[in-house]
């Protein structure tokens, strides 16, 4: 679990296939050939009590140290989750954000943020001016916008962030000039892809809802 408070800006050493893959052209999603994961492979600047089997959110995703080398950090990252994020369009050279996993006791100074991206969404608007940026943030997926609300909270590429507004599948985000110096929403442009995490208590908040509307005689959650 994390916060969505980026700790600093790392850079994509590598990026490497471990098997054949096999695409249907009839089809966007690739297929495939015996058990395949990408490696990614990432400078972690701050790698100080990182060892192998931690988890570590990058751009909003959690993952799972499984080699280090000094300060580089490999991760193996399955095809689901190389398809239902923006780490398709990863290179080597990018910078992703960085986030170690939430300690007990620890400080929660954003929300809680799981790791496990719902989708991504699509930048159509940077505004920018002297005391930050608004951003406007399309959501293809029409089933994560009733968790989205004005005022509430989400995570876009990890980064723990305020609902402005949405007005139907649009999202606006302000950025104040530290976030878009210390992540990689200052780094974005019109028609990038982020990584999208809706808040989870929204989730469970509609679960309860829901449970209670279709069983009123055992509406009470103990």
């Amino acid at each position: 679990m994390f916060t969505g408070i980026t700790e600093y800006l790392a850079v994509i050493e590598d990026i490497r296939e471990s098997a054949i893959k096999k695409t249907d052209p009839s089809k966007t999603e690739t297929k495939s050939k015996g058990n395949h994961h990408t490696e990614i492979t990432i400078r972690l600047y701050k790698s100080k009590g990182i060892k192998i089997g931690d988890s570590v959110s990058v751009s909003g995703v959690c993952l799972t140290v499984a080699k280090l080398d000094g300060t580089k950090a490999t991760f193996q990252v399955i095809d689901e989750t190389m398809n239902k994020t923006n780490f398709k369009d990863l290179k080597k050279g990018d910078r992703v954000n960085i986030e170690r996993s939430l300690r007990v006791g620890g400080r929660i100074e954003g929300h809680f943020v799981l790791g496990h991206v719902d989708g991504t969404g699509i930048i159509k608007r940077i505004e920018k001016g002297d005391k930050g940026s608004k951003l406007k943030v399309k959501i293809p997926s029409k089933e994560l916008l009733p968790f989205i609300v004005k005022k509430g909270s989400i995570a876009i590429d990890g980064v723990s962030l305020t609902v402005v507004d949405v007005k139907n599948s649009i999202v606006e985000i302000a950025l104040i000039p530290h976030t878009l110096k210390n992540t990689t929403l200052g780094l974005k442009k019109i028609d990038d892809s982020v990584n999208i995490e809706i808040d989870i208590l929204a989730r469970y908040l509609t679960k309860i809802y829901q449970y209670s509307g279709n069983n009123k005689k055992n509406s009470k959650i103990y």
